[in-house]
């Protein structure tokens, strides 16, 4: 049994991972999903960090997964308790010492999202395309302002990503990290070939089943 430990995106929360929390269950698995403190503006990028591994507590066989602005936070709670894998799922990758305000000019996104035709999409256009109604209305009712401004602002504080078996998981039909820009981005700051999943940036709204299955095998070693 493996225990996945979800770090979410900015804006998110905890509850937008319950569909593949309940997928994973049933193949008998545990997974750990806390809320962010998304309004507390003097919380850092370590205290997203912390707030993960108290809810970790004691368990192990640990399965990191990390979504979009958690690409910030997922490695840092590497640093912090033995994991087994980390997974990114159309995640954000910092380099050392790069602010999250300072990643979208130093990566190019921004240019990518115009040439790709999709930067000026709203907000349910860009995120949840393919989502049900539904979902994109739970998701649209539950909006949080997260990150904090110290978060947004300070370095990212480690020195290089963590020695840990990594994974990336990229969406084909992202239109906030197009794919093409996406495969390059892992290339270059992984030294890795990103898979990847159809679908667009919330695959744990719009495909729980596939995103479960492709973490259950992301669990297993080698």
């Amino acid at each position: 049994m493996a225990t996945f430990v979800v770090v979410h995106a900015a804006g998110d929360g905890a509850w937008s991972w319950q569909l593949v929390e309940s997928e994973l269950r049933e193949r008998g698995h545990d997974m750990v999903a806390p809320d962010l403190p998304a309004n507390d503006e003097s919380a850092g990028l370590w205290d997203y960090a912390e707030t993960v591994v108290d809810a970790i507590a004691d368990r192990t066989n640990l399965v990191v997964v990390a979504h979009s602005f958690g690409g910030f936070t997922g490695p840092l709670v590497c640093e912090r308790v033995p994991v087994d894998a980390l997974v990114l799922v159309a995640a954000m990758l910092p380099s050392p010492g790069e602010a999250p305000h300072d990643w979208w000019d130093n990566t190019g996104l921004r240019q990518a999202r115009q040439e790709a035709g999709v930067a000026d999409a709203d907000d349910i256009a860009t995120y949840y395309h393919d989502v049900p109604p539904e979902l994109t209305a739970e998701a649209q009712r539950r909006v949080r302002q997260h990150p904090s401004e110290r978060a947004a602002m300070e370095p990212w504080p480690l020195p290089a990503w963590p020695d840990v078996r990594t994974h990336y998981l990229l969406c084909r039909e992202d239109r906030f990290l197009p794919a093409d820009w996406t495969r390059r981005m892992v290339a270059d700051r992984l030294g890795i070939t990103a898979d990847e999943l159809d679908g667009g940036h919330c695959p744990m709204l719009s495909r729980p089943a596939d995103l479960a299955r492709r973490l259950e095998a992301y669990a297993r070693p080698g």
